[in-house]
């Protein structure tokens, strides 16, 4: 079987560091090993957008952005595609070398970013607003990452071993062993309000 890690960062553990555009503040959640803003192949992250304006320029990187707060948010991607995210946890997903422009609707706004390396790995972000449980599957050299904005997170991994996350906590699961590429672990999720993130390596 494959070795499964877990590790749970709290709001204390979290890190502000500007935008790529100087344009702002984003907070931290997490970032590969040895990763930098310029250079990671993959990133989590909580920014505040006040202001309509530009985003930053990262081609080469694919990018899911959820709505965690606020009353919305038109993304421009100025080469036809729009996104309208206008419900909590609405998601956009584009790629990073788009022009995008974004508009506030009605106020300020907070968005949760994944960012990924094209080259390395697939993400796949989903939100669910009701309280519920979800199976997912992590595979050898894959990360599962989960976040609530609103309760408490159950994490099941076995009849013995369970965790509990905090609102507001990032936990993050990872099963690494390059030799035993079928061997998975099957988790249950349970919350609400949660954004659960599946990255698979390439």
């Amino acid at each position: 079987m494959p070795n499964l890690n877990i590790k749970i960062t709290t709001p204390d553990e979290f890190i502000l560091v500007p935008w790529k555009n100087g344009l702002g503040h984003t907070t931290e959640l997490a970032i590969s090993d040895g990763g930098s803003l310029n250079d990671f192949a993959w990133r989590l992250s909580i920014a505040s957008v006040i202001n309509d304006g530009d985003f930053s320029n990262f081609s080469g990187y694919q990018r899911n952005l959820v709505l965690i707060e606020g009353n919305g948010l038109i993304l421009d991607h100025r080469n036809g595609d729009i996104d309208k995210l206008t419900q909590l946890l609405d998601i956009a997903r584009f790629d990073g070398a788009s022009k995008t422009h974004g508009a506030l609707i009605n106020g300020d706004i907070k968005d949760f970013n994944v960012m990924t390396n094209q080259s390395s790995f697939t993400p796949k972000v989903n939100s669910y607003i009701e309280q519920q449980t979800v199976t997912v599957t992590v595979l050898a050299n894959s990360l599962l990452f989960a976040y609530s904005l609103a309760d408490e997170i159950h994490i099941n991994i076995s009849k013995d071993e369970g965790y509990t996350v905090d609102v507001g906590h990032l936990i993050k699961l990872s099963a690494m062993n390059e030799r035993q590429q079928d061997d998975q672990f099957i988790i249950k999720i349970t919350g609400k309000n949660m954004i659960i993130i599946q990255l698979k390596i390439k």
